[in-house]
């Protein structure tokens, strides 16, 4: 199979955004609630941030897994298969009997839920090359928006004063909306990647390790690749105790997480929907970049050294905005030096790159919180920003050279 000629195709758009949409607002519904859910199984705090990892572990397997599948059977498929099957998989972590069997479903969730690759093949799909970073930006406000509605929702309906019963409902209000959201695949989305031509030859795809090859050989995409991983591990424990971070510090529950996850929602939307594609048409997707992740040190600095829950906000609010401007322009940078052949395979790659840097985040910032201090893993993420800036810079020059 092969990819359509790449379209402007605005209704495509927007039924792919309304996807993005619905999943991400289930799947941002439940992670603010997850270190409380593992409270309520009165697991540790390695035991909790292992949930995160596990569900990384899940996700490094099946992204380069559904990504080559749509790359074959096509699109559509694919993310009906996992987006129904993600459903399936909230019910039984609302129905887990203890941390282990939660720490199960995790992991299969995280396979399931490995078709972001998949989905920003369907968008290069429907995208003419010279507008995909704005694309991107898009795609990102999408997902913003889902995790602005979601963690908002999960807090308000979270009661964890019942135990592990009181967090099943938001776990089954994300069920419902991931079963939306692959309604709304099977209704809406047309497929993208079609049949050869009868007789045509296709040439064979190479091993896996081949393309891996073959990626890593481009300076561009092996530099886009380690930003990936340094930023997003250092993000991921963050992300994994940033609510037992703000209940140490601030005496947070599910609801102030949650209300905090929704503005960082507001400012991804606004970040990726009307700034990024506007920011690139200006500057380039290389100084874009490097903002971005300036941004982010700072942000990471700030929160470490707040003094009040405030200035923690303000913290996490200056790291979303850099966030929201840096990581569609990773991904543009991959998909303008990748053949349209092979967007699915290497953007699949690219996500088990960032899911195994997701893998040891969780659990290297649990051991920090847990043995160092609550703030530990924010000073380790700015520390890992660092070597990222100088990379990006040396993505500048080559990028610069190529258009020369």
């Amino acid at each position: 199979m092969t990819s359509e000629a790449p379209k402007d195709d605005p209704r495509a758009l927007i039924v792919l955004l309304s996807v993005i949409f619905l999943n991400m607002a289930g799947f941002g519904l439940v992670i603010p609630l997850l270190p409380f859910f593992g409270q309520a199984f009165d697991a540790p705090a390695w035991q909790i941030t292992l949930m995160f990892s596990a569900f990384s572990v899940g996700q490094f397997l099946g992204e380069p897994f559904w990504g080559k599948l749509s790359d074959r059977i096509g699109r559509r498929p694919v993310l009906i298969l996992t987006t129904a099957g993600g459903a399936l998989a909230y019910v039984a972590l609302a129905l887990a009997p203890g941390i282990w069997a939660a720490l199960a479903v995790r992991l299969v969730s995280g396979f399931l839920s490995g078709n972001i690759s998949t989905l920003q093949g369907y968008l290069a799909d429907i995208t003419p090359p010279q507008q995909r970073a704005g694309r991107m930006g898009i795609m990102g406000s999408a997902f913003s928006l889902g995790f602005m509605v979601g963690p908002a929702l999960g807090g308000l309906l979270a009661q964890p004063e019942l135990g592990p019963t009181g967090f099943q409902i938001p776990l089954y209000v994300a069920a419902a909306f991931g079963l939306a959201s692959a309604l709304g695949v099977i209704l809406f989305m047309r497929e993208t990647v079609v049949p050869q031509a009868q007789g045509a030859v296709r040439p064979p795809a190479p091993p896996r390790g081949a393309v891996l090859r073959q990626a890593l050989a481009d300076p561009v995409i092996l530099r886009v690749f380690l930003i990936s991983f340094v930023t997003i591990s250092g993000f991921a424990g963050i992300e994994a105790t940033y609510g037992l971070w703000t209940e140490v510090r601030f005496g947070w529950g599910p609801r102030e997480i949650g209300l905090a996850f929704m503005l960082a929602g507001i400012i991804g939307v606004v970040a990726q929907g009307s700034l990024t594609g506007l920011l690139v048409r200006r500057y380039g997707e290389g100084r874009v970049l490097l903002a971005g992740l300036c941004l982010m040190f700072v942000g990471m600095v700030t929160q470490f050294a707040a003094i009040g829950w405030p200035m923690a906000v303000v913290g996490l609010a200056i790291v979303v905005f850099g966030q929201s401007i840096t990581f569609p322009n990773l991904v543009a940078l991959i998909s303008m030096a990748t053949p349209s052949e092979r967007q699915g395979e290497v953007l699949g790659l690219n996500m088990s790159n960032s899911a195994l840097a997701r893998i040891g985040g969780p659990i290297l910032a649990g051991q920090l919180f847990s043995l160092v201090a609550p703030g530990a893993p924010f000073a380790l993420t700015a520390i890992l920003i660092l070597p990222a800036i100088w990379l990006c810079l040396q993505i500048m020059a080559r990028v610069t050279d190529r258009r020369a």
